[in-house]
């Protein structure tokens, strides 16, 4: 099997990369614009496997002229930042939107399969437990990321109806836990961050008792393995969810492994005013289980740090 990797070198994608294993993919392309420069996620890999990386911007590069005809394509390539993205909506509904669109329409010319990383963001509900099966009109993204992950869904939803596209999305809970080319912007890694260099935990003041899904990268990309080993291209949205944790029980975990932590309550123009859990019993009941500890990941991203603790 040929795969492309959009976003290759992001925190999932560098993931994804750096464990495939010799003879699992028989050639796998990796496209990143390096708008975050995190070259490092391309030291190391694997010489046992044929790898391709090319330098190019998905809502400019031709495709079919690049890479020819693959099978399936991990569309990872998109602005992940939900908080900054009220700044910068134009960009975003440019590269999560129309970048999604322009990748999906090669699938559609191909007959390659997508699949497309949603998030839990898409929610935005007010009910205690929410699962795939919640009305549309329940789905309140309260964020310009969250709004074009939600316009891609059923986007890519009109065209697995009217022109056969063969895709599956999935709804990622907030990502954490380390890889190569892993970020701190959001609450788990940053939290973890701001902890080990003595920094106040900055925390949303309607968030300290909210639960909210989360989700290792480890198992982020066991999810993504699973679905194409078990082909599941169906049209359907998957909820793909570690654990679903209060940002009170997070921090409480940070507080025993580097103590005196200070926590600082602040504003943001993201309004999530009720809990909510995110169910992923639709995937499980396909085989598929989490086998992510946030504990145990919290501690390994703190150790990253351990010289900046003495």
């Amino acid at each position: 099997m040929k795969i492309l990797i959009t976003g290759a070198l992001g925190h999932i994608g560098s993931g994804l990369i750096h464990s495939i294993k010799p003879n699992e993919f028989e050639k796998v392309y990796l496209i990143d614009n390096m708008s975050t420069q995190r070259y490092a996620s391309l030291f190391n890999l694997s010489k046992e496997i044929n790898f391709k990386f090319y330098e190019k911007d998905i809502l400019k590069v031709d495709l079919e002229s690049l890479i020819g005809k693959i099978d399936c394509i991990i569309h990872l390539a998109a602005i992940t930042d939900a908080a900054g993205s009220f700044k910068r909506k134009d960009e975003i509904e440019e590269v999560n939107y129309i970048g999604t669109e322009r990748v999906a329409e090669y699938c559609i010319r191909t007959n390659t399969k997508l699949l497309f990383p949603s998030t839990t963001s898409v929610y935005g509900s007010q009910s205690e437990v929410v699962d795939e099966l919640c009305d549309s009109s329940e789905l309140k993204p309260q964020s310009p990321y969250a709004e074009y992950k939600l316009k891609s869904e059923q986007m890519l939803k009109k065209m697995g109806e009217d022109e056969n596209l063969k895709f599956v999305s999935c709804r990622f809970g907030t990502i954490f836990g380390t890889s190569v080319g892993m970020r701190f912007h959001t609450a788990v890694n940053k939290f973890c961050w701001q902890g080990v260099m003595g920094q106040p935990l900055t925390v949303w003041k309607t968030a300290m008792n909210q639960k909210r899904p989360y989700l290792g990268v480890s198992d982020a990309v066991k999810a993504i393995k699973f679905i194409i080993e078990k082909n599941i291209f169906n049209g359907e949205i998957y909820n793909i969810v570690s654990s679903n944790n209060t940002v009170g029980e997070i921090i409480n975990i940070i507080r025993d492994l580097v103590p005196n932590i200070k926590v600082e309550l602040v504003e943001s123009e993201i309004m999530n005013q009720l809990s909510y859990n995110v169910k992923s019993d639709k995937i499980k009941k396909l085989g598929f289980n989490t086998s992510n500890d946030i504990h145990k990941h919290i501690k390994n991203t703190i150790e990253q740090f351990s010289a900046l603790m003495n």
